[in-house]
């Protein structure tokens, strides 16, 4: 295309409008009295839909309001897009034209012969009002737009153009060039699938005015912390990269490409390549998956009825089942109308009833399947006086379609002891009817049962997962109080009953002798009994000092309270989350706040707890004779379990360091290690690591790891492959803690490394009083819908926000259809 200046016309109104400021061509944003969308009567054009054709044609516009030389950035650009479109498969390639004179906007037959319009503007006021019309009648008629850098300076007044590129750039960001690390989130779109997840690379980074995530589709963000951001940062979640369909056509922005030498490097041109390839309707994509308004929260549960709990116990966790049926469990505590035994000379202390309820997505009803009688009705109060005990997990056989197995992780209040305050956990096989739902009681199967003491609360855990082999993982709690430990390690080994420790961890999640504060492996058999599979921490044949000290179904020892876990079957890795102690507050005498925590498990392995958290940052011992005092801090290589109410082994394994962990001052603190490795813990030198984490009250909920593939194919409300292969990790409560997906590195995360991406879900799993605000449970089912608990707003109790959720995905599927492709679409 003949390259020419602007027109007279053009530069007469673009002096009468805006001389001084539009000249420059560095708006910032749009001014307060921006003009709205183009007026559709300032144009009669009618572009060709869509725009170009199986001879695919791309316009590079790089008309700028700013006097002077043609900046160096548009020929490195012109230059490079020329490349990408003589380059790759030759049903990809396509022909480039370049020009700065904006009439082009105006001659529907020229602009019709593009399948998409790259701005490698310098910003300003570029088009006129007519001209603008055009672009926008082009968009319409279903052409691709893409926005490189500058080009979201241009049309300053503009609305719809604001619109057009998503977002504009803030004042007072960083004027220099500066190495940063792009997180790379979508694995999916063509112009960010073969990039590095994490791509360091030299820019200028704009920072925007108002963030457009959720908006927009976010393909890529900048890690701030990488850099200097400067004035009017973003925080962590800071995007550089986006598209979404917008107004019938499509539209994609980076805002790279503001160096010379962007235009060089083989990634930014692959990324630029892939944003063009959708845009001209070479190849489809998927740029609706994290626009927040494309998603559909929904409650599936009813209240109760009036002093029963017909619909939903107190809400504990929930399963899918292959036909679509959700099954979901109660704990324990009662509608808030019914009795509360607290008396431990009354035989029905703690009497509850663990409900198993099943929502039939066919009829959208509810039946209450079944009644266990449990322990776990106090109440609140203190940690002498509630309790979490109960109706902790379910799980459904692997052939439950075929058997209708359930696996129930519960405390039945018939094998408590009054006098010595002490309980039996177990884990049984019970038989649903799957006709009628109905669970049959007396079918119980008692696979796996020991002793938990329940003189005092809390952290009783309960999640089970299957991985494909048929192994069944059962996470169970470190019952102990931190409260005589100041929320610090629970390692006081003094306060008991009757002799029996309940503020010592090191005879519970520290003990390899004991099942309690660890993730079990076992592999259940079709009579009601189980086998060992190869690979856990111990055997329980260990002949270590003596022989008879470990126990064969630990597969991971050292947690607190891993309530949640999830096993993706694809690769059998184990996702695990826990809550930590109370500590509010770092202690350079005693250790780290409370942790709450997230890990990939790839492996048989101990996680800390209570001699480390974190990223392997130890506590202090505070052995007898007097527990106030201090002793040594623990050695994360090669922890020792010295207490006296150890009856397993004296020499641990080593601790594997974890890849989330968060406190109330935020999230993966760390601090300065002195030569031995200790850290300062002096609150003022500490460095948050995951800086998209925060707590305060906190109570780690692990969930799923998406995978598309698994979901049925004809469902219409699935989430989209974009989230395939993340990570969602979550919080109880829905203030400032996490309700993330994330994305780990596979060289790195068996051994703690940290999470390389994370994008928030809070507008897609809505929080609030009314939204699922208290979250206790969510897995994706076989429709790919994501369900959800949301526990309701007390504690120990069902009330009326206690509910089963589903969240639904509506933006349909990629885009432009198959038969709008420019080749091989049927044009």
């Amino acid at each position: 295309m003949h390259l020419r200046g602007l027109s007279t016309r053009r530069r007469s109104w673009v002096a009468t409008v805006a001389a001084g400021v539009v000249a420059a061509g560095l708006m910032s944003a749009p001014a307060a009295d921006a003009r709205p969308a183009p007026d559709p009567s300032l144009t009669t054009m009618s572009v060709k839909s869509p725009p170009g054709g199986a001879n695919v044609r791309v316009l590079i516009f790089h008309g700028s309001a700013a006097a002077g030389e043609e900046s160096p950035l548009v020929n490195a650009g012109i230059e490079a897009i020329e490349r990408i479109g003589l380059s790759g498969p030759a049903d990809q390639r396509f022909k480039v034209a370049a020009t700065k004179d904006a009439s082009v906007f105006t001659d529907e037959t020229r602009l019709s012969r593009f399948n998409a319009i790259v701005f490698l503007t310098g910003g300003g006021d570029v088009l006129d009002p007519e001209q603008e019309a055009g672009l926008e009648a082009y968009m319409e008629a279903g052409g691709g737009f893409v926005g490189i850098h500058d080009a979201a300076r241009a049309e300053p007044y503009s609305d719809w153009f604001t619109g057009l590129v998503g977002a504009r750039p803030a004042s007072g960001g960083p004027a220099t060039v500066q190495r940063a690390v792009v997180e790379v989130g979508d694995r999916r779109h063509p112009a960010t699938q073969e990039l590095p997840v994490q791509w360091k690379r030299p820019d200028k980074w704009l920072n925007w005015v108002k963030n457009p995530s959720g908006q927009v589709h976010t393909v890529a963000r900048v890690r701030e912390s990488s850099y200097q951001p400067g004035a009017g940062a973003n925080g962590w979640d800071h995007p550089v990269s986006w598209c979404r369909d917008y107004d019938g056509g499509r539209s994609f922005y980076t805002g790279m490409g503001g160096t010379v030498s962007s235009y060089d490097e083989t990634d930014f041109r692959t990324h630029l390549r892939g944003a063009l390839l959708w845009t001209t309707r070479l190849v489809q994509a998927d740029c609706k998956a994290t626009i927040t308004g494309n998603y559909k929260a929904e409650r599936l549960t009813r209240p109760n009825q009036p002093g029963g709990n017909d619909q939903i116990g107190e809400p504990h966790g929930l399963v899918t089942a292959p036909d679509g049926r959700v099954l979901y469990i109660g704990r324990g505590g009662a509608d808030s109308s019914q009795p509360v035994i607290t008396d431990w000379n009354n035989p029905d202390i703690g009497k509850g009833k663990g409900e198993i309820h099943v929502y039939d997505p066919k009829t959208k009803e509810v039946t209450l399947a079944g009644e266990l009688t449990v322990f776990g009705n106090k109440g609140g109060g203190d940690e002498l006086i509630k309790v979490e005990e109960g109706l902790l997990g379910i799980e459904l056989d692997p052939r439950f379609e075929q058997n209708g197995w359930v696996y129930l992780h519960y405390t039945p209040h018939s094998q408590i002891n009054r006098e010595t305050r002490m309980a039996e956990r177990r884990v049984s096989r019970f038989t649903l009817d799957l006709a009628t739902n109905k669970l049959d009681l007396s079918s119980e199967k008692v696979l796996l049962k020991w002793p938990v003491q329940i003189h005092s609360c809390c952290h009783a855990g309960g999640g089970m997962a299957w991985d494909s082999q048929g192994n069944l993982y059962i996470a169970t709690g470190d019952n102990n109080s931190s409260r005589f430990s100041d929320g610090y390690s629970g390692n006081n080994p003094e306060p008991n009953y009757k002799g029996v420790s309940f503020a010592d961890a090191r005879r519970t999640a520290g003990n390899t002798n004991n099942l309690n504060g660890k993730i079990l492996r076992i592999h259940p058999e079709p009579d009601g009994t189980y086998t060992l599979p190869e690979g856990n921490l111990f055997t329980g044949e260990e002949t270590d000092e003596g022989g008879g000290k470990t126990r064969g179904e630990i597969y991971v020892m050292g947690v607190r309270n891993p309530a949640r876990i999830f096993v993706d079957r694809q690769t059998d890795i184990l996702y695990a989350g826990w809550v930590g102690p109370d500590a509010s507050a770092p202690s350079a005498t005693w250790g780290p706040a409370k942790y709450d925590t997230f890990a990939v498990i790839t492996k048989a392995s101990n996680r800390g707890w209570p001699y480390c958290m974190g990223n392997n940052q130890p506590y202090r011992d505070r052995n007898l004779p007097d527990p106030t005092k201090p002793l040594g801090w623990y050695d994360c290589d090669h922890p020792k379990n010295e207490s006296p109410n150890n009856d397993g082994l004296v020499n641990l394994p080593p601790v594997t360091g974890n890849n989330i962990w968060y406190s109330p001052q935020g999230g993966a603190p760390d601090f300065p290690r002195d030569a031995n490795g200790v850290p300062s813990y002096k609150q003022e030198e500490a460095t948050y690591r995951l800086p998209w984490l925060k707590g305060g009250g906190q109570a780690a909920m692990n969930g799923p790891v998406y995978r598309y593939d698994t979901v049925w194919a004809d469902s219409d409300i699935k989430w989209p492959a974009y989230w395939d292969g993340k990570w969602f990790v979550g919080d109880f409560y829905d203030a400032d803690q996490p309700r993330n997906a994330v994305i780990t590195d596979p060289k790195t995360h068996g051994d703690g490394g940290l999470p390389v991406h994370s994008e928030s879900l809070k507008k897609i799993v809505p929080v609030g009083n009314d939204g699922i605000k208290n979250l206790m449970d969510w897995k994706f089912g076989p429709d790919g819908a994501l369900y959800v608990l949301d526990y309701g707003r007390g504690f120990f109790t069902s009330d009326a926000k206690s509910a089963l959720w589903r969240v639904t995905y509506t933006g349909g599927g990629p885009t432009p259809v198959a038969g709008l492709l420019a080749r091989g679409g049927g044009r």
